[in-house]
């Protein structure tokens, strides 16, 4: 499962104390490997002077096939390792946007594709539902993409085209009118995806809407560091090998990183049990 969150201080969460949070501070993005990375670019189009910490579980990708229990031992695991963060996932805003693309029509269809967890977890039908009450709702788990663009397989790859073609065409013959990406990996297979589906249907990037919901955020927190003359500096954490990622995330996302530091996997089990045994 792809997934991603956002640091914010905590009087924009409306949690605990913020004293502590500056402008100063970075956003950080978690990710289980190379699709957060459609966020972080997002983020730095939107705010080209914050700074950003990213880490991609990239040892245990994908999430989309696992239980909600393992997914949830390894982002506790992960927080250790990157302490101090508040949470804003990357729903509710892809939801929202979706919701606002249908216009005025009465019973819009939205469609939305996303890893076999996300579907089961229903995060997605309930934020669309509170929105659109009378909208029809279509759910296909995609469970292949995300391994796919992992690969670094081209857009115009057989592969890639047929495996796109198969999980859209059935949802194309219900009717579409919004389709909203539901997992950060997708952003990166979106010109291949708005060939498969046409000119009428419109197509939501929930990666872009993560990262104007924080950016609002920000600015309505007094956070944002938009006065400054430096552009933000891009920092990653891998858990497996780090020049590979660095190389996909040229080729797949375009973007030229700086080598990430590795970050290992028994650290972090090794976090997740001292955790348990706090809280035991």
């Amino acid at each position: 499962m792809s997934f991603a969150w956002i640091q914010l201080s905590s009087n924009i969460l409306g949690t605990s104390d913020n004293k502590s949070v500056s402008p100063s501070a970075p956003i950080a993005v978690l990710d289980s490997g190379l699709g957060g990375l459609t966020v972080v670019k997002a983020l730095q189009r939107e705010m080209p002077h914050e700074d950003i910490l990213y880490f991609g579980d990239t040892a245990r990708v994908p999430y989309g096939s696992k239980s909600p229990g393992t997914i949830v031992g390894y982002v506790r695991q992960i927080r250790k390792e990157i302490p101090g963060i508040s949470i804003s996932g990357v729903i509710e805003p892809g939801a929202k946007a979706a919701a606002a693309a249908a216009g005025d029509k009465h019973a819009p269809v939205i469609g939305v594709i996303a890893t076999e967890a996300t579907v089961r977890s229903k995060a997605y039908e309930h934020a669309l539902s509170r929105r659109r009450v009378r909208a029809r709702l279509l759910f296909r788990p995609t469970p292949l993409l995300a391994p796919i663009v992992e690969e670094g397989r081209p857009l115009d790859d057989p592969v890639v085209v047929l495996t796109v073609e198969q999980y859209l065409r059935p949802m194309l013959k219900i009717g579409l009118d919004v389709l909203l990406l539901g997992c950060t990996h997708y952003p990166i297979l979106r010109p291949l995806i708005e060939t498969t589906v046409g000119p009428n249907v419109t197509v939501i990037d929930s990666a872009q809407a993560c990262a104007e919901d924080v950016c609002r955020r920000l600015l309505l927190g007094g956070l944002l560091r938009g006065d400054s003359d430096k552009p933000g500096r891009l920092h990653c954490f891998v858990t497996d090998e780090s020049q590979r990622f660095a190389r996909q995330a040229l080729r797949c996302v375009g973007m030229d990183i700086p080598t990430p530091t590795w970050v290992s996997p028994e650290e972090l089990y090794r976090y997740g049990e001292e955790a348990n045994q706090i809280s035991n």
